[in-house]
């Protein structure tokens, strides 16, 4: 059994280029836009297809004709035609390629055009509200949008375009296509409507900085401008404070790996040629110990009446008084010991390991009266040389403890061999920075 169903079913005329205007006029398909004479003025066509179809060009016809002409420019879904006139009234189309899953489609639309010297609308002058004339940071290499918000009347024909100078946006960047227009937006009011539309950067790049990309609609205008971003200054802070941090922490590490080369460069070369003016006649007194008359300890002689002499007084100027070379024959030991290390800068103390069998502090005057003296007698600073490494102090009295815990130990290298030691070797680097600053140069300057 079949159901009817009655439908009624207008069948009109396509569109002819061999009808009479009036009649084009009258097209269902038709659209009616109104240019303003005497303005720079634009017409759209308006064209709905799905998002999945790619627009690829537009053509302009008035009265079947292709529309050519300095005054005509093509952009997007948009013709501008410059300076309009009375002539400009008459039917249009626009044609429009699309592409679709690899097919090609044409798509048409019919506009009934009509000319007007009527101002219209608050004397048809749009307002941009932004941009402002304002300057916007980008970043180089980034993508930006920027919007340009336009308050116009409802019925307004005014066109709404972004230029590069006096040149269409579009047109501008026809080849690259790195900066394009957007397709425009509107939000219609009561008496007035909210018209969108944007410019897009897809990168950023240094030719755009500087550079005023302006937004039309009608007779109003309104530019921005790129510029880079402004410096962070907490970047700038916070690499300035690590740059700081990691001098400061370098000038510490060289300084406390070089500190002894630093110290003695420095007294090297701004020494003075003058006299020390602090009553004292010697630079150090050396207190060494003596071992028992069947016990020679090679190393501590040495050290003592060969290597100290040579290096410090020899080579650095530095005078010495030494117990056994430097008295006087006939004096009394404990005269001799309490009035020349009164007269000396420095007690330089030579330790040897407990285990040789001898030590220091084993009741003799010498000793005693020379530690008194390094424990309270004010500027008498203690050198304390190791012959052999000492690993433990536990042993020893307790002002050697003392003075150890205060001024610290050097251990002699045993660098004195056939040859003369030298002033430059590490151990005796060690010893000069501890003594006092030389205040002369040495009489006979050794090169090593």
């Amino acid at each position: 059994m079949c159901r009817q169903v009655h439908v009624n079913l207008t069948v009109f005329e396509k569109y002819g280029c061999g009808m009479s205007r009036n009649s084009q006029m009258n097209f269902p398909d038709g659209h009616e836009q109104i240019l303003h004479v005497g303005k720079d003025d634009s017409l759209t066509c308006h064209l709905h297809f799905p998002k999945s179809c790619v627009l690829d060009s537009v053509k302009w016809y008035k009265n079947c004709k292709e529309i050519k002409g300095e005054r005509f420019t093509y952009w997007g879904i948009k013709l501008s035609v410059n300076n309009v006139s009375e002539e400009d009234r008459g039917s249009y189309a626009c044609e429009a390629s699309l592409t679709h899953a690899g097919r090609q489609f044409t798509v048409s639309r019919r506009i009934a055009v009509n000319v007007t010297e009527n101002v219209g609308h608050e004397g048809g002058i749009p307002k941009i509200t932004y941009p402002i004339n304002n300057t916007i940071e980008a970043q180089l290499g980034s993508t930006l949008t920027v919007n340009c918000t336009i308050t116009d009347s409802r019925d307004n024909t005014n066109l709404r375009s972004w230029r590069v100078g006096s040149t269409w946006v579009e047109v501008y960047y026809q080849e690259s296509k790195r900066v394009q227009e957007g397709n425009e937006t509107h939000v219609a009011f009561k008496e007035h409507a909210v018209y969108t539309v944007g410019i897009t950067f897809l990168e950023v790049k240094m030719e755009d900085y500087g550079h005023p990309f302006t937004c039309h609609a009608g007779v109003s205008a309104a530019y921005f401008m790129l510029k880079p971003p402004a410096p962070d200054g907490r970047v700038y802070l916070i690499g300035g404070l690590l740059a700081i941090t990691g001098a400061a922490a370098l000038v510490l590490c060289v300084s406390s790996r070089f500190r002894i080369d630093i110290v003695l460069w420095y007294r090297s070369a701004f020494h003075s040629a003058g006299t020390t003016a602090d009553g004292k006649l010697y630079d150090a007194y050396v207190l060494y110990p003596k071992p028992p008359r069947d016990c020679r300890s090679s190393d501590v002689d040495t050290l003592v009446l060969r290597a100290l002499p040579e290096v410090l007084e020899r080579q650095c100027g530095y005078k010495l008084f030494i117990l056994g070379r430097d008295e006087f024959p006939g004096q009394a030991v404990a005269t001799v010991i309490d009035e020349n290390i009164k007269l000396c800068r420095r007690l330089i103390i030579i330790l040897v390991p407990e285990a040789l069998g001898f030590d220091l502090l084993k009741n003799m005057s010498e000793e005693q009266i020379a530690i008194y003296n390094a424990l309270i007698q004010d500027g008498l600073k203690a050198i304390l040389i190791e012959v052999e490494n000492v690993e433990s102090y536990a042993s020893m009295p307790e002002s050697i403890q003392y003075l150890r815990q205060k001024h610290g130990s050097v251990q002699w290298s045993r660098d004195f061999t056939a040859q003369s030691p030298c002033a430059k070797a590490r151990f005796w680097k060690k010893v000069r920075y501890l003594m006092p600053p030389k205040r002369f140069p040495p009489p006979s300057p050794a090169s090593c």
